[in-house]
């Protein structure tokens, strides 16, 4: 069933542009609201934030791996950015079904973030290095050419 709504998740399309100067990298991966928050002090610091599918368990530390100052107790700012941008993405419907949220009952960001697990930490590297490679891609030349990375997919 989870496959089905992944799948489902690639229709949703919204009217509202994504801020990617704020969240940069965002993606529903491997059971996580994933991505990459820009700092709002330090424009050479990023903070990678993840919610995880469930247990809405979460994580926020700076992409050198130390925990955000904002994290107390509660889903910081850069967590609160994230889940926005995912909603501008996606639809507040199709992230609630990704993250196993009954949106009948939760039916806004902050009751998302009030209804928050636990402060984690096990995925912050895994996350970085995916918005690495999503940015070597990006620095690509354009070309008609397929990618070295991508032969695979052709057969």
């Amino acid at each position: 069933m989870l496959q089905s709504s992944l799948l489902d998740m690639r229709v949703y399309t919204s009217t509202e542009k994504r801020d990617v100067k704020k969240v940069p990298f965002l993606e529903l991966f491997e059971n996580r609201l994933q991505g990459i928050v820009s700092s709002g002090s330090d424009i050479e610091r990023v903070y990678v934030s993840y919610f995880e599918v469930g247990s809405l368990d979460y994580c926020c530390s700076t992409n050198n791996n130390r925990p955000c100052g904002g994290l107390r107790g509660a889903p910081c700012g850069h967590l609160e950015a994230l889940l926005s941008e995912a909603v501008i993405q996606f639809g507040f419907d199709a992230v609630g079904r990704f993250l196993r949220i009954d949106t009948t009952q939760v039916d806004s960001i902050h009751k998302i973030l009030a209804s928050a697990g636990n402060n984690t930490g096990l995925y912050a590297g895994e996350i970085f290095s995916r918005f690495l490679d999503d940015l070597e891609l990006l620095e690509l030349p354009s070309s008609d050419m397929p990618l070295t990375t991508m032969m695979w997919f052709n057969g």
